[in-house]
Order: structure tokens, then C-alpha cells, then sequence
């Protein structure tokens, strides 16, 4: 990629900007994706980002096994670890693309949460086998909201149990984040803009929102 590191990271609905060193240069430089609608010619990163789109919803049933255990212990952002062997999706897993997405999930007999995914390598640590993980939000009423150390949703663990995940909506690439610092504010923003996209898009999400809680296949 032409990134290295990313030293900086801001995204709303609007306009998806961050700040990196070149990986051959040292230097540091902007760049900016926009939506389609904007009046310039796409670039080859937003036409990327419109065939995502395009694949979505994408919903997965899977088990939760353990991970590195980073989410929890490293950034206070603890995730659920979908089992590649035992998942079902309505994409093949090696098609899946890359990136971080809004979407819902739940966890055996629980309530159906909003959820922020990560599918990937995790650049930050330079992850050799892609994973699924979506960090599941609480209601902002529910006192477990804000219980982590990073003030995120912290529930109780969850190994072994069924996953039910829908992938809705895309939020920006995978970005190797200079620091934890960086990597936990991005992760942070994507929450908050996750809960946005989830109680706005309404007719988008009440479908999917209806499966995960469902008993259906993929």
C-alpha cells in the first residue's frame, strides 16, 4: 500500500481523511476518499469502495473463539473472534473484503447489538491470517456502555457460543495506525459513527437487524 503508518484519522458520512508516511518516501502526506456524488473524478480507491458496497449485506454465522486477546487487554475494545472452520456466510470467507463496517450481531440467546466490525490483518500488528470481529455496542442507558478501560462496551465473555453478524455498511479501510493511541481513537470514531448509521438507516438495518435475531440461515 502507499501508507506505512497513519499518524492521524478523521471520517464522517461526508469525506474519509487520513494523514501517513509514504512507505518508501519517509514523508508524510493527506489523503482524502469522498462519496461517488461528489463533482471530481473517482479515484481508483473510491471505485474500490463502490464495489464493496455493492457486496453488501454480507451475513455470517460462526462461532467465537479466543484471539490474540489485544481487543480486551491492549486497547480496552474488546471483539468477538468468528471461527474461519466452523463459519457460514453468504460470502465464500477468502472473498471477503477487507475493511472496517457497521452492522448488528448477537451472541447465543442475547440481544441483538449494534456492532462495529473488523475484517482483516490488523495492520497495526501485521496479522498474517485474515479474522472477523465485530465489537459488539451496548445500549448508551446499559451501565456495560461504558465499563471498558477505554470507556466501550465491555459484556461478559462469550467463547464457544454462536455468532449472528450482518455486515451492512462500509466505514474506511484497514489502516496501520502509528501507535496504539491512534489506532484506539480511530476505533472509537468508527464506534460513534457506527451507532449513528444503525439508528439512521433505518429501512437499510431493520431487515438485517430482523435476521440476526431470527433462527434463519444465511
Amino acid at each position: 500500500p502507499l501508507w506505512k503508518k497513519v499518524i492521524s484519522f478523521h471520517h464522517t458520512s461526508f469525506r474519509l481523511q487520513f494523514k501517513y508516511v509514504h512507505e518508501e518516501r519517509g514523508k508524510a502526506g493527506l489523503f482524502t476518499v469522498e462519496p461517488k456524488d461528489r463533482q471530481h473524478q473517482p479515484t481508483a480507491t473510491m471505485v474500490e469502495v463502490d464495489k464493496i458496497r455493492k457486496m453488501l449485506p454480507i451475513r455470517m454465522i460462526s462461532k467465537v473463539v479466543r484471539g490474540f486477546g489485544r481487543g480486551s487487554k491492549d486497547l480496552g475494545i474488546p471483539t468477538a473472534n468468528l471461527d474461519r472452520d466452523s463459519l457460514e456466510s453468504s460470502m465464500p470467507f477468502e472473498n471477503l473484503p477487507t475493511g472496517i463496517y457497521w452492522g448488528f450481531a448477537r451472541i447465543g440467546e442475547d440481544q441483538v447489538y449494534k456492532a462495529a466490525i473488523s475484517i482483516g490483518y490488523n495492520p497495526t500488528y501485521g496479522n498474517e491470517q485474515k479474522t472477523v470481529e465485530p465489537h459488539l455496542i451496548a445500549p448508551s442507558s446499559d451501565p456495560r456502555r461504558h465499563a471498558s478501560s477505554t470507556q466501550e462496551t465491555l459484556l461478559q465473555d462469550f467463547y464457544d457460543q454462536t455468532c449472528r453478524l450482518t455486515v451492512i455498511g462500509y466505514l474506511r479501510p484497514e489502516l496501520p495506525f502509528e501507535g496504539l493511541e491512534k489506532l484506539v481513537e480511530a476505533i472509537k470514531s468508527d464506534i460513534l459513527e457506527t451507532e449513528r448509521l444503525c439508528d439512521e438507516c433505518k429501512e437499510q438495518a431493520s431487515k438485517e437487524k430482523d435476521w440476526v435475531a431470527s433462527s434463519s440461515s444465511v
